[in-house]
């Protein structure tokens, strides 16, 4: 019951008003329900003459003890209605208790549904917030992260884990309000009707819930175990799905679907023991509650026939009927134990992301930067991504208006280097400065505010061509697109498409070529304007004649800004103020172009080798 507190505390605070009201309506359709039962006693005397005394009037005052006015409550009761009986006569009696059942059963289905109303606005809200949450969280983590998770996993955790844990946090309502209390009120009634009756139930009730319970135990790993295949399998989806080209390339079809369908027939064998175990839960506490009323019924009834009870045969059957609809709530709430059991498993995996720490934290006491003026530096900067050094003793001046390109051999750390200035990660030992702060003093939003990027995939949008250009730019005019588009050679092709600049360009932008997927995400980073940019290898998966139209484009978008570029295509940066060779990890050689070639070392043979 902690646990499922704690699952309340957590997600429902915000709808504390729909609660309170689900509550009371519930509360309500359960008094309703117990006055329509109530009109079964009549019914019995009128129709089997059950009880022909003459029952007298009780007088009674608020001071009497709980059980007096139980007793005179319920005489006085009967005594209203056998005064009826006889002033109207039996006919007209049962015309008036049938409406008095038809008018509670209204009252009693009208609070239900207020009862169910109530709870939707929690069940849609919780849904809203859980997924803003794990979506910002997303957002805000650092990129290293997502380097040991799958995307079909994550997305799993956003979808199937969020619904297991709304259908969870209904559960936990029921479990602490509605059934609970549902239960109380009845067995209050019986309670006062005969104690010795109620406590015999109470007795033979220890022995359901620890057969249910025991099933219930089982769910839980059942559940995560489902969930983990789930998103192991959306992850396979995901990569198909990204690699068909390759997959239709290679013939390898065959291979994928073999793949599929193993970890499909999997999750099948999973989910079949896990639903058999949650089915299971209605047929137990029904045989078990039916048990129950078979032992009442004998035991009740001996006492009966023996004139050994407090209750008559009417009040019996009353009895019983509000006993059995005990069994309707305990139900609920043994199926409401294992939905609080999968939903638990599902936070499991939902936690892993939202309690995941940023290892990037943010200043404390930030330096805000509005300019960038001077230069930036790498101090002695060391990184690794877990045991092995990726940069080591990093020592690079980058001058306000100056280019420097880093070249080498692939896995020399150059990516890894220019990933360093956006705060994507963070050295281990050293620092990075921009006009002499240290950028872990400065927040990230300012950083990367005077960053723009042209990396060798062109990330884009399934949106417009207006839309992606202007992506993290706000109230950009058509004007100003259409100069950024223009700068980046790309207006002609963009206003050669049916909609111009409102054209849609595809998943990942798969309507165009790649060289038309460069230069969108040039004319995106002209836009944004940037004093400081990054190419990382930004021609370098292009054909000649796209590659020239996007040098052309990225050599307007690097004037008067301080350009970092790394690069395969040497030819691309013979103009670079200054080149830096990396080779595992370290800068072993710098300098201009002709410089490095009278070198005759690394950068040499890297020009050589291309030449050939």
């Amino acid at each position: 019951m902690f646990k499922f507190v704690i699952l309340f505390k957590r997600f429902v605070p915000p709808y504390k008003k729909y609660v309170a009201l689900s509550l009371i309506f519930n509360l309500s359709a359960t008094i309703f329900s117990l006055f329509s039962f109530a009109a079964i006693i009549p019914v019995l005397q009128i129709l089997f003459g059950l009880d022909n005394a003459k029952t007298g009037y009780i007088a009674w005052n608020w001071s009497d003890r709980f059980q007096d006015i139980a007793n005179a409550v319920k005489n006085n009761l009967f005594y209203n209605i056998e005064e009826l009986i006889q002033n109207t006569g039996p006919n007209t009696a049962l015309l008036y208790l049938g409406l008095f059942l038809v008018i509670m059963t209204a009252f009693k289905v009208g609070s239900a549904y207020l009862g169910a109303h109530f709870i939707i606005p929690i069940r849609t809200g919780v849904v809203r917030d859980l997924r803003n949450q794990l979506y910002h969280k997303i957002l805000n983590l650092p990129i290293g992260f997502f380097t040991e998770e799958r995307k079909g996993d994550i997305m799993s955790r956003m979808m199937s884990d969020v619904t297991e844990i709304e259908a969870s946090i209904m559960s936990s309502l029921e479990m602490i309000f509605k059934n609970p209390i549902m239960i109380l009120i009845y067995l209050g009634v019986m309670f006062v009707m005969s104690w010795q009756l109620t406590i015999f139930v109470l007795l033979l009730l220890p022995f359901s819930g620890w057969l249910i319970g025991r099933i219930g135990r089982s769910l839980k790993s059942s559940s995560k175990q489902g969930q983990e295949q789930t998103g192991e399998l959306l992850s396979q989806i995901e990569e198909t799905l990204g690699g068909l080209r390759i997959v239709k390339a290679f013939n390898a079809e065959h291979k994928v679907i073999k793949r599929f369908s193993e970890l499909n027939e999997k999750i099948r064998r999973t989910f079949n023991r896990l639903h058999r175990r949650y089915n299971l839960a209605h047929p137990v506490s029904e045989l078990i509650g039916t048990m129950v009323i078979a032992v009442l019924l004998w035991f009740g009834g001996t006492l009966i026939v023996g004139n050994n009870s407090s209750i008559g045969a009417a009040e019996f059957i009353y009895y019983l009927v509000i006993f059995y609809s005990i069994i309707a709530p305990a139900k609920d709430l043994s199926k409401a134990t294992y939905s609080v059991q999968k939903g638990l498993a599902s936070l499991e995996r939902v936690d892993k992301i939202l309690l995941s720490e940023n290892t990037l934290n943010e200043p404390v006491h930030p330096i805000h930067i509005k300019s960038f003026k001077q230069k930036i530096e790498f101090r002695n900067v060391s990184f690794r991504y877990q045991t092995d050094w990726v940069l080591r003793n990093i020592q690079l001046k980058i001058e306000r208006g100056k280019t420097v390109a880093l070249v080498g051999q692939s896995g020399s750390g150059k990516s890894t280097l220019v990933d360093l200035l956006p705060r994507y990660y963070d050295p281990q030992e050293g620092e990075i400065l921009i006009d002499g702060t240290d950028i872990r003093q400065i927040p990230t939003h300012d950083i990367r505010a005077q960053l723009g990027n042209v990396n060798q995939e062109a990330i884009l949008f399934n949106d417009t061509f207006y839309n992606n250009i202007t992506f993290g730019v706000d109230n950009a005019t058509m004007a100003q697109v259409e100069e950024a588009a223009r700068i980046a050679n790309a207006h002609e092709f963009i206003i050669a498409t049916e909609n111009g600049y409102h054209s849609n360009i595809g998943d990942r932008g798969n309507k165009l070529s790649g060289g038309q997927r460069q230069r969108i995400s040039i004319a995106r980073a002209i836009l944004k304007n940037p004093p400081i940019l990054i190419l990382d290898e930004a021609t370098s998966a292009l054909d000649t004649e796209s590659e020239k139209l996007v040098q052309e484009a990225l050599e307007n978008l690097m004037q008067n800004r301080t350009t970092l570029v790394v690069a395969h295509r040497l030819s691309t940066i013979k103009k670079a103020d200054e080149i830096c060779v990396l080779h595992e990890g370290r800068i072993v050689e710098r300098g201009k172009h002709s410089e490095l070639i009278a070198l005759n070392g690394y950068y040499k043979r890297l020009v050589d080798m291309q030449s050939f």
